[in-house]
Order: C-alpha cells, then sequence, then structure tokens
C-alpha cells in the first residue's frame, strides 16, 4: 500500500523546482562547499585578517587565498575594509556566521549520533 500522498500539478511544488531563489540557495551551496573556502570562514568567523595573516594561519600560497577570498567576496559572503596599507577580510554579516554555526552543529550532532 502507497502512504505517499501524490499531488498532480502543485502549483507550489513546481514554483519550488523553478525559482530563483532555489537557484540562488544552489550558488550559496557551491561556494561553501570548497574546504579551503570553508576553512577561511572559519578563521575569519574568530577574528579579521589580511591576505597574509590567512596564508600563515593557514598555511596556504597566497594565490590560492586570494583566489578563495574573491571567490567568497563576489558571492557577498566576506567583506574587506582597510588596515592602513592592508585590506582586511570579515565576514559579510550575522547569516554567514549563524550558517557556520548550524554547519558545525549538524556535523557534530551526526557525528555523535554515530558514535552511539
Amino acid at each position: 500500500m502507497n502512504h505517499c500522498k501524490i499531488i498532480e500539478d502543485d502549483q507550489n511544488l513546481n514554483k519550488i523546482k523553478d525559482d530563483e531563489l532555489t537557484l540562488k540557495i544552489s550558488k550559496l551551496y557551491k561556494v561553501l562547499s570548497d574546504k579551503n573556502r570553508t576553512a577561511i570562514l572559519y578563521v575569519l568567523k574568530n577574528k579579521n585578517m589580511c591576505v597574509h595573516e590567512l596564508m600563515k594561519y593557514l598555511g596556504q600560497e597566497q594565490s590560492l587565498v586570494s583566489h578563495q577570498l574573491k571567490i567568497l567576496r563576489d558571492a557577498n559572503i566576506v567583506r574587506t575594509s582597510r588596515r592602513g596599507n592592508h585590506v582586511v577580510y570579515s565576514l559579510a554579516d550575522d547569516h554567514v556566521n549563524i550558517l557556520l554555526d548550524v554547519a558545525k552543529e549538524h556535523v557534530e550532532e551526526n557525528k555523535n549520533e554515530k558514535t552511539n
């Protein structure tokens, strides 16, 4: 017996399928899916830094860090400000902070469930 209720021509489902919002959310997740970008975000969550500070902290080359920061900046996930001659990077807003917190909680919750 099939317990799933199938709704033909449901306008809400079609809207979700074709919605521009869904595309934007997918692009956000794509940007967040790179481990180097994720590492940068967790560092910036705790302290605003320039490229050279991020390089030292992450042990990565300047070209890689700069490239990842450009992607994050273009996606409005990080922003820049000036500190003397240096460009300083920070999280764009509290929404990014919340996304990082929720992702960490989710991963840790799933990790704890698997060990129990």
